[in-house]
Formats: structure tokens, C-alpha cells, sequence
């Protein structure tokens, strides 16, 4: 791997790298209690609710190829920074939002935001990629994990406090008032978003300036565009010639698809079950934990005891067996493991990105950019995930189930979406990973 900076000066870059993984896992995993705090104030449905997650991760479809000609043009740096700024401007929009009480205002600020949190991972994710050697980059990335899911639990917990506190009481109110009263209660509820996104936007404009002055060193990857075949070198010339990218880009969407579902949906997952919001509120917190165990347990086994490929395998196998233990328990236990998903997701991303950016040398941000718009997973299959509750929900409620248990069978049974994705996620550490790829 060429770089312009030696592993005795590359701790900087990192530290500040992993700055950037922590704010934008402090904004993405939030969404956990956004979703059940947008569904009471706007009087949603699951699935409705769950466009929340869709608004956030659909940026990645829209901007990852855009992103990666705006990096190619003004760098790596420039476009952290602008993704920043992109994200502060985002947050900006929750005032009007919760001054209107309009989802698709609060809906627009998240997508905003996500566009720069796609531009800021697709100039962030392939530089610690190739900062150091590609056998470690697991190590590097696990570490970026770390400073991600940390503020991604610290993120859940601020704002489950500010949103979610005395959730039950109102639900409870809302039953019982007149209308106006309805519509005070609810205004009032959405206000109390106004604060920490001013605070928030702040923060972030305040280190967009600050990243233009850091010491980011120069990154290229290295050039591997030739193969020799039947003694004819042959030069790549295309990114669709690269099929292990490709099925990296699945893999990696169904993976985010799944990690979204087990951070955002846990919350909600929990109320259906009848437990209290007081309660509730902190199962994302159990999730991020899970992941931030685990990453260090990566960063201490990869690449010296353990390689990218078989902690791939590994986990695949975990969230198929994780899965099972929620659809075949109840209660509790069935959150649990829920939040054991954790586990089974922290290596997911780690060691996707070097195996799928593996050879791509010129292309590498073009590769990075499409692994970036994988990230539209976290769009697709928890709504997916939302849609099949409502439809067993009401089939169960047409059958004669009681509301609140069709509820908690319903959402039960929705997580047999997890089994395809683990499925594919373990295909790629087994096969796909080297499909194309010099022997």
C-alpha cells in the first residue's frame, strides 16, 4: 500500500478519522428514538414510522456517485469538511420541522443531513482503508467502528432521554383529550427537538472549519490494473470488471440493512411487547454496546490471530443463529437477542471494505463510492421490515387477536427478513470475495 505517511505518523489521521465515525454514528443511530417519536408526534403507522430510517439512508443511493466525483475533485479533505457543513445544514431544517409539526420537513432535514454524512463516508471510509496495509485495514476500521457505535450509544441515549421521557404518559393523554388539547400536547412534544439540532448544528459547522486545518496526510491506493492471462497483460479499464466489488456492494447492502434493523427497530420492538418507554428506550444503547465490545475484540484478534475473511464468516453465522433466538422466544429474552445482532454486525463492515476495494487501484473511488451507496440498505429492508408488521399485524387483528398481542406476534415474525441477508453476507466470506480475483 503507498502512502505519504509512515504507521509512526498515521496516528493523527486516525484519531481524527475516528472524530468523523463518531459524529456521524452520534446522527445516524439517534434515528432509534426518532422513530417511535415521530410515529406519536405525526400520528404514524410502523411502516410510516420506519421512513425515518429511509429518509436517512436513500442520500446514499441519490449522492454516493456524485460524491465521489466531488472528492475526486477537491480531495479528501475538502469533502469531509463539506460533508460537515451539508450535515449542519440539515440539522438546521428540524426548527422549521418541528415548528410545522410536518413529517416530510422533519423527513427532508434527515435526508439533507444523510447527504452529507454519504458525502463525509465517502471520502472517510476509503482513506482508512488505504492509509495503511490492506491485511490490517479490518484493524483500522474496527476502530472506526468503536468511535461510531460509542457515540452512536451516547447519541441513543441523549436523545431517547429527550424524546422518549414520559412517552407513555402522553400516548396515554392523547386518548383521553379533546382535539385542541391533542394538538398542544403534540406541538409541544415536537419543540423539544429544537434544541439539541440547534446544539447539533453548531457542533458540526464548528468542525467542518476545523477539519480543513487538520493534518491529513495524502492517500493514494495502489496501482493494480494488470493481470496476465495465457501470457497477455490485460488492463482494467472498467469497475464492472471487478465482480468481487460487486458482490461486495450486495453484501454490504443487506448488511446494513440488518444493522440498521437491530438498532432501530429494537425500540419500537420492545413497546410492542408491552414493556414501558422508560425501559425501552435504552435496548439501542444494548445493541451499540454489543458492537463496540466487539470491535475491540477485532482490533486486539485481526489481522495477527484472526483474518478479515474468517471473522466474515463468523458473524454471518452468529446473526442466522441470533436470529433464530428471536423468532423462537418471547419477551426479554427475545430483545436480547435482538440486541446480540450487535455482535453478529460489529466485523460485518470492517471486513467487507478492504475485501471488496482488494485490486481495484484507480478505481478505488469509484469502488468506495458504490460500497457507499450500499448503505441504502438501511433504507430498504427495515421499511421492508416495517411493512411486514403491518400486514401480520392486521391479519392478526382480522382473525381476532387482541391489538396489543397482534402487535408483538406481528413484529416477532418480521424478523425473518434477517435469515436472506446472513445468508448472502455468509456467501461473500466464503466465495464472493474472490470471485474475479487473481489465484
Amino acid at each position: 500500500m503507498t502512502t505519504t505517511s509512515t504507521k509512526a505518523n498515521s496516528l493523527v489521521p486516525i484519531m481524527i478519522i475516528a472524530g468523523l465515525f463518531f459524529i456521524f454514528g452520534f446522527v445516524t443511530w439517534i434515528n432509534g428514538a426518532l422513530i417511535p417519536f415521530m410515529k406519536t408526534i405525526n400520528e404514524l403507522t410502523d411502516a410510516q414510522s420506519y421512513l425515518v430510517a429511509s429518509a436517512s439512508y436513500i442520500s446514499f443511493v441519490v449522492m454516493a456517485l456524485p460524491s465521489s466525483y466531488i472528492i475526486g475533485k477537491v480531495g479528501y479533505k475538502k469533502g469531509m469538511s463539506l460533508g460537515l457543513a451539508i450535515m449542519a445544514i440539515g440539522a438546521l431544517v428540524f426548527i422549521p420541522a418541528a415548528e410545522a409539526r410536518t413529517y416530510w420537513v422533519f423527513l427532508t432535514g434527515i435526508f439533507i443531513q444523510g447527504v452529507g454524512m454519504t458525502i463525509l463516508q465517502t471520502a472517510s471510509n476509503p482513506y482508512i482503508t488505504i492509509l495503511g496495509p490492506m491485511e490490517s485495514a479490518a484493524k483500522r476500521i474496527a476502530i472506526m467502528g468503536i468511535a461510531n457505535k460509542t457515540a452512536g450509544a451516547l447519541g441513543s441515549l441523549i436523545f431517547g432521554a429527550i424524546l422518549l421521557s414520559g412517552i407513555d404518559e402522553i400516548k396515554d393523554q392523547l386518548t383521553k383529550v379533546s382535539l385542541d388539547e391533542k394538538t398542544t400536547l403534540l406541538n409541544e412534544m415536537a419543540d423539544s427537538v429544537v434544541m439539541p439540532y440547534v446544539v447539533m448544528a453548531i457542533v458540526l459547522f464548528i468542525l467542518a472549519i476545523f477539519i480543513t486545518k487538520a493534518p491529513l496526510p495524502n492517500v493514494e491506493a495502489e496501482e493494480i490494473e494488470e493481470e496476465v492471462k495465457d501470457g497477455v497483460v490485460t488492463k482494467k479499464t472498467s469497475i464492472f470488471q471487478f465482480p468481487h466489488l460487486w458482490l461486495g456492494v450486495l453484501a454490504l447492502f443487506v448488511y446494513v440493512g440488518v444493522e440498521v434493523i437491530a438498532g432501530d427497530t429494537i425500540i419500537s420492538y420492545g413497546l410492542s411487547l408491552g414493556m414501558p418507554g422508560e425501559e425501552a428506550k435504552s435496548f439501542t444503547l444494548m445493541t451499540l454496546m454489543a458492537m463496540v465490545g466487539t470491535y475491540a475484540l477485532g482490533v486486539f484478534l485481526i489481522p495477527k490471530f484472526v483474518s478479515q475473511t474468517t471473522a466474515l464468516k463468523a458473524s454471518a453465522i452468529l446473526g442466522i443463529l441470533f436470529g433464530i433466538g428471536i423468532i423462537s422466544t418471547t419477551g426479554f429474552t427475545s430483545v436480547l437477542f435482538v440486541a446480540a445482532l450487535g455482535i453478529a454486525n460489529a466485523l460485518v463492515w470492517p471486513a467487507i471494505w478492504p475485501l471488496a476495494l482488494n485490486g481495484l487501484g484507480k478505481f478505488t473511488k469509484t469502488g468506495g463510492a458504490l460500497l457507499v451507496m450500499a448503505i441504502s440498505g438501511g433504507a430498504t429492508i427495515p421499511l421492508l421490515y416495517g411493512y411486514f408488521v403491518d400486514a401480520k399485524k392486521a391479519d392478526l387483528v382480522a382473525e381476532g387477536v387482541e391489538v396489543g398481542v397482534a402487535a408483538g406476534q406481528a413484529a416477532t415474525t418480521g424478523y425473518w427478513i434477517l435469515f436472506p441477508c446472513y445468508a448472502i453476507i455468509l456467501y461473500y466470506a466464503f466465495y464472493g470475495h474472490k470471485v474475479g480475483l487473481k489465484k
